[in-house]
């Protein structure tokens, strides 16, 4: 006999009846078998890539986000509302009005000078300058300036330089600046002049022909 014409032995004895011979057929009086229990759905391998892509990007994007808001939030950390710094303080406005000055004063050192400031024959290098009433010809106005802290180290001359610039970007004319052609000029520390003590970046703005500036450019 074909083993393969057998029928399969059933997994409890029939209840009644004997298996008959013929091909395939199944016990007369099987077992009562229960129906099948729902097997689950598998997820839709392309449905689940294009949700783990999607997750993946929002994770991107809000890494991208809370850096941003990172930065942001360090930039301004070193400023406070009046536009000060941790490392120092820019200022760009007098703050109160200083006392109208009468009548020139000569060699004042540049540790003397003083936000708002009007110089007669100025020379940003010179030891030395003539500090003389805004309402006189002159050819210099002290508008903007940086304090670094005493405790600071030398930075280094291009970050001098940069300091400065930035204090000429921030520096605040009035209209009165409108009837001079002026031209904005640095100064600040050498590394012996810091040594000493010096911690103040300068901005200026000069007129090239001469004592031509007869009124203050500070609002």
């Amino acid at each position: 006999m074909n083993h393969q014409d057998v029928p399969p032995r059933p997994s409890t004895p029939p209840a009644s009846g004997t298996p008959s011979a013929g091909g395939g057929s199944s016990p007369v009086g099987g077992p009562n078998l229960a129906p099948a229990a729902d097997a689950p759905r598998l997820p839709n391998r392309a449905l689940n890539r294009t949700t783990l892509w999607k997750v993946f990007f929002a994770v991107v994007l809000l890494l991208v986000v809370g850096g941003l808001v990172w930065l942001a939030l360090w930039l301004n950390s070193g400023r406070d509302s009046n536009g000060s710094t941790k490392d120092g303080a820019l200022e760009t406005a007098v703050t109160p009005a200083p006392t109208a000055l009468e009548s020139p004063k000569e060699g004042v050192e540049p540790a003397g000078y003083a936000l708002g400031d009007c110089f007669r024959d100025f020379d940003p290098e010179a030891l030395t300058a003539t500090v003389v009433p805004c309402t006189t010809g002159h050819s210099a106005q002290l508008v903007s300036l940086y304090r670094y802290p005493g405790d600071g180290t030398y930075p280094g001359s291009d970050a001098l330089k940069a300091q400065a610039q930035e204090a000429c970007q921030a520096a605040r004319l009035s209209p009165a600046a409108d009837g001079y052609t002026l031209e904005f000029q640095r100064s600040y520390p050498s590394s012996t002049s810091w040594a000493s003590g010096d911690r103040r970046v300068d901005c200026y703005v000069t007129a090239a022909t001469g004592n031509v500036i007869n009124a203050s450019v500070l609002p």
